[in-house]
């Protein structure tokens, strides 16, 4: 049976004729917001007869591969002598510096869009048109070229033979890859308890096209028990690939090592870890273009070799990985995983990549994800993550800072920011002695200011390579503020805020859940998983369900026997924490003195923190007596390298002479996603039920919950916060054989709302009665 090779038009010409340099100085959002706009302006000129989005589709075999090549063409012209394709291009550039001959990959697009609509209508010729459009003054520039049926057909063959090597070698690896998967077993011995449960309930979710959102407990091995029946959908045919998108840096660790067990048990499948730009740069400074980088200079000159060159001679691409062949091959390391991995079977990377629309994989296909599984894990950040990704800020600072600046240099520039900062003045005088000022109105005067002051950076931007940080950043806010207001709808607010001289306009999202579901539409499924997925009503909801999706429960695999949970019922609220720092010191220092050992202890905010890690130093020469001795004090501070937290961590060993204390906030790094297994952690200390700090911001989101029918403080206080308390208790039983002490320190653990969303193994608790 001959092997089929589905691909698009586009795909097809990126990988022959990309050439030359990356220079990301910055990208066009005019082009961005206004390129679609472009297209229906131009295809709004064409006659009546004229066509346009004409689907188009052929079949082209070559060396045993059948390539079933597909695309949607802008327009087809019919003209008096015969049909011409228009393909539209909209810019942001001078198109005085656009030639004929600028964009082969523009040409070679059009003329495959030719060869399928001759073939189709039988035509001898085909007249084949480039338009390209200024997005800003409207200005047209076309290009026209003529070519015989025989000239487009060779045209085709030639692509098809240059991509070849590439598509044979994706598919003797899919046969390969397959063939492993089938071979494959459950790597360990026998599944934990509740892990099989979790596992089918995947492959279930995979296979009837639903999602599915988990709440499965600390312990039981969540990452292998989503990826194991992921990777076997893939050998079953329901799945071409699998995104496992994370928050934080650790559980991508996890992800990497859940493959390196399933390689080692004869999986052949290529993973790619897409890394930060800013980690994974080799330049000291981060300046995307070919005057400034060596690895940028020529990059799509090399980087078919280099890609071909990783996928065949590794399965496992990390970031040492990654950067060990991007020197080689003198190609930019984050470019190079971006580019792996539209073509790799499994991707790790932050959950950014799938749902942010100012960062997310742009070049995927809708046939791609129609086979594309999403497992979210530690799904419990996305809802915050979301509506910081859907919402966006600007401050009347910075177009201050430009006027100045380019007064005197650049007076359209200096003219479009005087123009924002003087709409901002408007605001402040408008609003008065208030601080605070809520609307439910888009600012559309100021979306219109903040376009006429993008297209004129621009300008800027193109002719400069050397422009300030000052305009690049404030031009990219700009752009994401523009952005987001296409997103605007009845889930928004507008909040605007005065200190002195500042004004801070933002576009709030109250409600994410729309836009998730939006971002996310079109993957075949998603796996939502945490062990903190409760309520799991309220998840449900704020992640964007919808009807048919699924939700599964599972136990924890624990004995209740191996966890001690106390209760000590002290005030922890603002008001009461300057005469509460001492008892709460007291109770944590007794429960170390009984129980001697390694401890992380949880408290709200870096203040807090501070001031019971005071109190709890003096304890040792208030009562001598009870002085657990030796001991060890270790106190996060904010903004710690990734080296420092390693450290921090790194000090909880299992076989320490001494008792080892570290304080920790609350919600931070080292309050989920870390494991300290077995004697490496003997007791936690959760200060407080999490509730974020009073603000605007919070309070907005309660109305806005109220208003829609739900609970809103539970919304936008009790049920964050609460998930914090079980992510940082969940730090203390990680495997079968840990043991532990968690000491709660409230008074409201002891009401039943509070009680209510403590797991279930962690109700059966006693009350620490102190001396």
């Amino acid at each position: 049976m001959t092997d089929r090779v589905p691909i698009s038009v586009r795909s097809l010409v990126e990988y022959v004729y990309r050439s030359g340099s990356i220079d990301a100085a910055f990208h066009s959002s005019t082009t961005l917001t206004e390129g679609t706009k472009a297209h229906q302006d131009i295809q709004k000129q064409y006659n009546e007869q004229d066509q346009r989005e004409v689907y188009v589709s052929a079949e082209f075999e070559q060396g045993g591969l059948v390539f079933v090549i597909d695309g949607r063409c802008d327009g087809l012209l019919k003209l008096e002598d015969g049909w011409t394709v228009d393909e539209i291009k909209s810019t942001s550039s001078d198109l005085s510096l656009i030639d004929e001959n600028s964009y082969p990959v523009h040409w070679a697009q059009a003329k495959c869009y030719a060869y399928m609509i001759a073939k189709d209508q039988g035509l001898n010729r085909m007249r084949v048109q480039l338009t390209y459009m200024q997005v800003v003054t409207r200005e047209l520039k076309r290009f026209t070229v003529e070519a015989s049926f025989e000239e487009l057909e060779q045209f085709l063959v030639d692509v098809v033979q240059r991509f070849y090597p590439y598509a044979r070698a994706r598919k003797e690896h899919e046969e390969r890859r397959n063939q492993s998967i089938r071979e494959l077993v459950f790597p360990y011995a026998s599944y934990r308890q509740g892990q099989r449960k979790l596992a089918g309930a995947v492959y279930k979710t995979i296979e009837g096209k639903h999602n599915l959102f988990a709440k499965a407990p600390t312990g039981i091995g969540k990452t292998m028990s989503t990826m194991f029946p992921s990777v076997k959908a893939i050998g079953a045919g329901l799945l071409s690939r699998l995104f496992y998108l994370t928050a934080k840096t650790i559980t991508r660790t996890s992800a990497e090592q859940a493959f390196s067990i399933l390689h080692g048990q004869g999986l052949h499948l290529h993973s790619v870890t897409i890394t930060a730009k800013e980690k994974v740069c080799f330049q000291e400074e981060v300046r995307c273009t070919k005057e400034h980088c060596e690895f940028a200079n020529g990059y799509y000159d090399r980087i078919n070799e280099a890609v071909l060159d990783l996928l065949h001679n590794e399965t496992a691409m990390t970031r040492e990985v990654i950067e060990k062949f991007a020197r080689k091959h003198q190609v930019c390391p984050f470019e190079f995983s971006l580019d792996i991995a539209y073509v790799a079977d499994a991707v790790i990377c932050d959950y950014n990549y799938i749902f942010d629309p100012r960062v997310n994989l742009k070049r995927q296909f809708e046939e791609q994800k129609r086979k594309t599984v999403l497992l979210v894990d530690e799904a419990h950040n996305l809802v915050d993550r979301a509506r910081e990704m859907y919402s966006s800020t600007l401050n009347k600072s910075d177009y201050l800072a430009i006027q100045r600046e380019f007064k005197g240099v650049h007076q359209e520039v200096y003219d479009a920011a005087k123009a924002v900062n003087h709409y901002l003045i408007s605001v402040r005088k408008q609003m008065g002695d208030r601080s605070l000022q809520v609307e439910k109105e888009l600012p559309e005067e100021l979306i219109g200011l903040l376009e006429a002051f993008i297209s004129k950076v621009e300008d800027v931007l193109v002719a400069s390579s050397s422009s300030s940080s000052l305009l690049l950043d404030t031009y990219f806010r700009a752009a994401n503020f523009v952005r987001i207001a296409m997103l605007y709808d009845e889930r928004y607010i507008t909040l605007t805020e005065q200190e002195k001289s500042e004004v801070t306009l933002k576009l709030l999202c109250l409600d994410p859940s729309y836009l998730l579901k939006q971002m996310g539409k079109g993957y075949r499924s998603h796996i939502y998983f945490s062990a903190t997925l409760s309520p799991l009503s309220y998840f449900m909801d704020a992640l964007g369900a919808g009807e048919g999706d699924y939700s599964v429960s599972v136990p924890s695999p624990f004995s209740k026997e191996q966890l001690e949970v106390l209760v000590k019922p002290i005030s922890t609220r603002f008001q009461d924490r300057e005469r509460s720092r001492e008892p709460i010191a007291r109770a944590v220092y007794e429960v170390v003195a009984q129980h001697p050992g390694n401890y992380l202890i949880f408290i709200p905010s870096y203040a807090f923190m501070n001031s019971v890690y005071e109190a709890f130093t003096e304890l040792s020469g208030v009562e001598p007596s009870d002085r657990v001795d030796p001991m060890s004090i270790l106190v996060q501070r904010n903004q710690m390298s990734e080296v420092e937290k390693e450290q921090f961590l790194a000090a909880f060993e299992a076989d320490r002479k001494d008792t080892l204390v570290g304080f920790a906030v609350l919600g931070g790094s080292f309050s989920e996603g870390i494991d300290l297994v077995g004697d490496r952690l003997t007791g936690v200390v959760v200060v407080g039920v999490g509730l974020p700090q009073l603000g605007a911001e919070r309070n907005l989101i309660q109305s806005y919950m109220d208003s829609i029918g739900r609970n809103g403080y539970d919304y936008a206080y009790v049920y964050p916060g609460m998930n914090k308390v079980q992510q940082a208790g969940g730090r203390l039983i990680r495997s079968e054989t840990d043991r532990g002490v968690l000491l709660l320190i409230d008074d409201r653990y002891l009401q039943p709302r509070y009680q209510s969303l403590l797991p279930e193994e962690w109700r059966e608790y006693k009350l620490h009665n102190m001396n």
